[in-house]
């Protein structure tokens, strides 16, 4: 059964890591753009998405799997969050000022069982990951941040490195880091309509897609540690089934002996 679910599991990472694979070219690109138009004009921006304001309400996501049989995936999450929570309480953010949003059921049963703040849950994104859908949720949390409701945006998750490994990462969602390009070459563009459009533009683009490749990572990451935490149960199998094989041959062996003794035994004692 282990070596069937690790087969299964190899199909979906296939899958999920090409995925990955496909969209960080185009994720590293508008991120360049980004920087780039901001080294122009990085006196002049005035956006809200950009805002640092005073940390009191914070919003914390969370994204692990639906399903257990993979390793430390979902705990290891789970401790990084309480590591994040307590960073923010030695800060001064009263705990009731932490809320939570809960990607995959694991991790939402985590949060509930520790009494959190849970804003909203989603178990079914991972079913149909498209950037259309997921862009709806990045404009849902957009929105909770430029109302003022939450003055930090935070995502906890797996990034996939590969099969065997993946990182714990806590990444900032908003406000957007400004992060501004060195390269002076792109400095003497004009922009057209104008600079302001094309930020607001790019912005929410932005958001949607730091979201989206955050759910890649994790979806890729609960396939390879899924992988391999069957992996090594098939084999652990493999080795718990030769100790008994032995054990079972050594009893049977016993017992034949025993049963030999006995026969000769009375053998003997007849003939006597």
């Amino acid at each position: 059964m282990t070596s069937a679910m690790k087969m299964v599991a190899a199909a979906k990472l296939r899958k999920a890591q090409q995925a990955i694979f496909e969209i960080k070219p185009y994720s590293n690109k508008l991120n360049n753009i980004l920087s780039e138009m901001l080294a122009s004009f990085t006196d002049e921006v005035r956006n809200p998405y950009f805002e640092n304001r005073k940390t009191e309400n914070v919003l914390i996501i969370v994204n692990t799997s639906n399903r257990g049989l993979c390793g430390s995936f979902n705990s290891s999450v789970e401790k990084m969050v309480l590591s994040v929570v307590e960073k923010y309480k030695n800060n001064g953010v009263k705990i009731e000022n932490i809320s939570f949003y809960a990607f995959g059921k694991k991790g939402y049963e985590a949060l509930i069982r520790r009494k959190f703040n849970v804003l909203n849950k989603s178990f079914d994104v991972f079913d149909n990951l498209t950037f259309e859908n997921i862009s709806k949720f990045a404009k849902t949390f957009s929105d909770l941040f430029l109302d003022k409701k939450f003055d930090k945006i935070e995502i906890v998750y797996n990034s996939f490195k590969n099969a065997a490994n993946q990182e714990l990462v806590c990444e900032t969602l908003l406000p957007v880091a400004k992060k501004v390009s060195d390269n002076k070459s792109y400095r003497d563009f004009i922009y057209e309509p104008n600079f302001e459009d094309l930020i607001n533009t790019l912005l929410p683009r932005t958001i949607a897609m730091t979201l989206f490749k955050t759910l890649l990572d994790s979806n890729a990451s609960e396939h390879g540690a899924r992988m391999t935490a069957m992996h090594k149960a098939t084999d652990n199998a493999g080795d718990l089934l030769k100790q008994l094989t032995i054990s079972y041959n050594k009893a049977r062996q016993a017992a034949i002996t025993k049963e030999i003794l006995e026969i000769v035994g009375g053998a003997a004692a007849l003939g006597g």
